[in-house]
C-alpha cells in the first residue's frame, strides 16, 4: 500500500515539472513572439503607437516601423521623401575644400544718401491754382508738371517784354532797345518761362498770368509743403525729392573691432531677406567718435538699390572678415548636427540610405564650417535636411544616432 502511495506521489512530481517547463516553455515562446512584433508609429505624432500598418488617427499620415531594438546605423528614406524633405548631397572634393574665414556680422541700416535728394522751391510769388502731385511717396520724372501758379508779377513782366518789343520794331537797330528786349526775356526765363512759351506771346500778344513749375530732376516725393489754394512766396520750399538708386549704408562697429577697418576697404552687405542678393560696399566715411551714450562708432559706404527694391531703414549686416584658417574642408553649417553627443553629418550610403558619421570642427563663419577629421573625399554628405534625418532616426530606433 505505501508502495503505491510512493509511485502516485512521483508521478505527480513528474507531472508537475513537465507543467511548469511547457508553461516556461510557452511564456518564453510568447515572449519571443512579442520582441517579434513590429511596431508602428507616426513621424508627426509618436505617441501613436500600433502594431499593424495603418494611417495616423490625428493626422492621417501613413504610420511607419518603430525600430527601436534595431542595430542597423543606417535609416532609408525613398526618393519621394528625399524631395519633400529637400534633402540636398555635395560630393566631398568637388569645391567645398580650401580656407574659411572667420568673420564677424556687423549690423547696419539702410538710409537716404542726401547727394540723391533735392529741394524745390518756388521761383515766384502766387496763388497755387492747380497742384498736380497731392501726396508723398509718389514717385516723378523730370520734366514733369507739378503744379500751375496764378503770379500777378508774371502778367506784368509778359507786359513789359511786350512793350520792348513794340519799341525795338520803331526803332529797328537802336542797341538800347535791343538790350531792353534781352533783359525784359531774361526775366520772364528766370520766372520760368520757355523759349516756346515767349515764342506764343510775342505770336499772340496775349499775356497769360499762369505759369506752369515743372520738375528739374527725377525722384520720390519726401515732403510736401503746400496745397492747393494757397499763397506762396517766392523762395517758399514746394517739395524734396530723395533719389533711391543709391543708398547709403551705415554700420554700427565696436572700437575693439575698429582695428580691422580701414578707409576705402570692402565689405560684404546682405540686406535681410535679400540673402541671395549680397552687395559689396566701399567703406567711404569712419566717424572719428564713439555714438552719444554708446561705446559705438559708425561707418558709412553706399550701394546701388536695383529697381528701387529696398527703401531707407531696412536692417543690414555686414560681413568683416578676419585671418583665413589654413587646410581642411568646409561644408554649410547646417549639414553639422551639434549636441551633447558631439558633432556629426549624414552620409549617403546607398541610393536610399544615409548613416551618420561623427566629425571634428574648427573655425566657423556665418555660413560655412571647418571640418577637421571625420570626412574623406569622395564622401557624399548631407547639407540640407539633416536634421530631419537626424529626426528620423531617433523617432524609428528610439535612441540616438552616435550611440
Amino acid at each position: 500500500m505505501k508502495r503505491i502511495k510512493h509511485i502516485i506521489f512521483i508521478l505527480f512530481l513528474l507531472s508537475l515539472i513537465v507543467g511548469v517547463g511547457c508553461s516556461g516553455e510557452q511564456k518564453t515562446e510568447e515572449k519571443s513572439a512579442v520582441a517579434k512584433q513590429q511596431t508602428f508609429t507616426c513621424p508627426m505624432h509618436p505617441q501613436i503607437i500600433k502594431h499593424e500598418m495603418g494611417t495616423c488617427p490625428i493626422c492621417a499620415m501613413d504610420l511607419v516601423p518603430f525600430e527601436k531594438n534595431s542595430d542597423d546605423k543606417s535609416i532609408k528614406l525613398d526618393a519621394q521623401r528625399q524631395l519633400l524633405a529637400n534633402i540636398k548631397i555635395i560630393k566631398i572634393g568637388e569645391g567645398n575644400s580650401g580656407d574659411v574665414a572667420n568673420q564677424s556680422v556687423l549690423n547696419g541700416r539702410l538710409v537716404v544718401d542726401p547727394q540723391q535728394s533735392n529741394y524745390i522751391s518756388a521761383k515766384v510769388s502766387g496763388r497755387v491754382e492747380e497742384l498736380f502731385v497731392r501726396e508723398i511717396g509718389v514717385a516723378i520724372n523730370k520734366g514733369q508738371p507739378l503744379y500751375r501758379l496764378y503770379a500777378e508779377q508774371l502778367s506784368t513782366l509778359q507786359q513789359e517784354y511786350l512793350l520792348a518789343l513794340a519799341q525795338q520794331k520803331q526803332f529797328a537797330g537802336d542797341k538800347l532797345e535791343q538790350q531792353l528786349v534781352s533783359s525784359a526775356k531774361q526775366k520772364l526765363l528766370l520766372y520760368g518761362q520757355t523759349e516756346k512759351q515767349l515764342q506764343q506771346l510775342t505770336k499772340t500778344q496775349q499775356k497769360n498770368p499762369y505759369v506752369t513749375i515743372y520738375a528739374t530732376q527725377g525722384g520720390t516725393v519726401a515732403e510736401l509743403g503746400i496745397t492747393q489754394g494757397q499763397y506762396v512766396a517766392e523762395g517758399t520750399p514746394i517739395m524734396r525729392l530723395e533719389g533711391y538708386g543709391k543708398l547709403w549704408v551705415e554700420v554700427d562697429v565696436y572700437p575693439n573691432e575698429m582695428k580691422q577697418i580701414k578707409q576705402g576697404q570692402q565689405l560684404k552687405v546682405v540686406v535681410n531677406g535679400w540673402e541671395d542678393q549680397a552687395q559689396t560696399m566701399n567703406v567711404d566715411f569712419i566717424n572719428p567718435s564713439l555714438r552719444a551714450g554708446t561705446q559705438l562708432t559708425q561707418i558709412r559706404g553706399s550701394i546701388t538699390n536695383p529697381n528701387g527694391q529696398w527703401q531707407p531703414g531696412l536692417q543690414v549686416k555686414v560681413m568683416l572678415a578676419s585671418q583665413a584658417v589654413d587646410g581642411g574642408m568646409s561644408l554649410p553649417v547646417d549639414a553639422v548636427i551639434r549636441d551633447a553627443k558631439g558633432e556629426h553629418v549624414w552620409i549617403k550610403t546607398g541610393k536610399d540610405s544615409f548613416e551618420p558619421v561623427p566629425v571634428s570642427t574648427g573655425k566657423a563663419n556665418g555660413s560655412n564650417v571647418q571640418i577637421t577629421s571625420g570626412l574623406a573625399t569622395g564622401d557624399e554628405v548631407v547639407i540640407t535636411g539633416a536634421y530631419l534625418l537626424y529626426s528620423e532616426y531617433v523617432l524609428k530606433r528610439g535612441k540616438h544616432p552616435l550611440g
